[in-house]
């Protein structure tokens, strides 16, 4: 058995690592605010600032000249918005589906589901492109939004906290005579508003960071999401500003943190239901 002074000792190693954890973890984000209230020469110069500049309103002017913060910003909110609502309805409904119904090939079916989660992303763009196109879709949101709604993700992480949910209730819920929408609406989403806040961040931060597919898909500029905006930013070397560059980031990477900070708690709650086994 340890001695008290032991695990005082112990302790206290312990705090000292996470404090140096956390600073290690946090010290970019803090970079990143204090580089975009600097100027581009005070970024790159040998012994960078460490400390907030004057220089925030020019960066901001800057910034505005290069892209339309606005339209830019209520593209991205349109988009992101819109998929994870419609993402965690989905995703919902089928996790409820694969978890309390029994129809023949539900094992095969969760299989498939299961195994498309191996299969590269990057992988489906030059046949989503060509569908896209050939439909007449190209240049449009919904062919940002669509084609990621059935994730293989979100349908395994609410199936299994839907496991937990007790059988016992929807069948006395169809002996009182409600339908099976109806069921799922009233009597087992309100249950499952941890799930939902994890899944919800989760597809949050999958939307306002997707950059890939929008710079395929998407030819306008003025129909560009944050993370496409951002990229067009960075031009040649001498003509780069460090101080417009940070101060963009911040708008994008300032959403993402907000939303986590409030709903972390559904975040790990949500997370550790998944763990319920069959």
């Amino acid at each position: 058995m340890k001695r008290p002074t032991e695990r005082n000792g112990l302790k206290i190693v312990t705090y000292i690592v996470l404090i140096v954890a956390t600073f290690i973890s946090l010290f970019p984000f803090y970079f990143m605010f204090v580089s975009a209230t600097n100027t581009h020469s005070d970024i790159l110069s040998a012994s960078p600032r460490l400390i907030f500049g004057s220089n925030l309103a020019e960066n901001f002017k800057n910034l505005n000249e290069r892209l339309d913060l606005v339209q830019i910003l209520f593209n991205s909110c349109i988009l992101t918005f819109t998929y994870t609502f419609l993402s965690m309805l989905i995703h919902s409904m089928s996790g409820y589906a694969l978890a309390k119904f029994n129809f023949k090939g539900k094992g095969l079916c969760f299989g498939v589901i299961m195994v498309t989660m191996m299969i590269p992303g990057q992988v489906m763009y030059v046949p989503l492109f060509t569908l896209m196109n050939r439909i007449g879709w190209e240049n449009t949101y919904q062919a940002v939004i669509l084609p990621a709604l059935g994730g293989a993700f979100g349908m395994f992480m609410m199936r299994q906290n839907m496991l937990s949910f007790p059988t016992s209730l929807i069948e006395a819920a169809r002996i009182d005579g409600c339908g099976e929408f109806s069921i799922f609406m009233r009597v087992v989403m309100p249950s499952m508003k941890p799930a939902l806040g994890a899944l919800g961040i989760y597809m949050f931060m999958s939307m306002w960071n997707n950059f890939m597919w929008p710079l395929i898909i998407l030819s306008t500029k003025s129909m560009y999401n944050f993370p496409v905006a951002l990229s067009m930013l960075n031009g040649v070397a001498w003509r780069k500003d460090y101080g417009v560059i940070m101060l963009a980031t911040v708008f994008a990477v300032l959403p993402i943190l907000i939303i986590f900070l409030v709903f972390q708690k559904q975040f790990v709650a949500g997370v550790m239901g998944g763990a319920v086994k069959e």
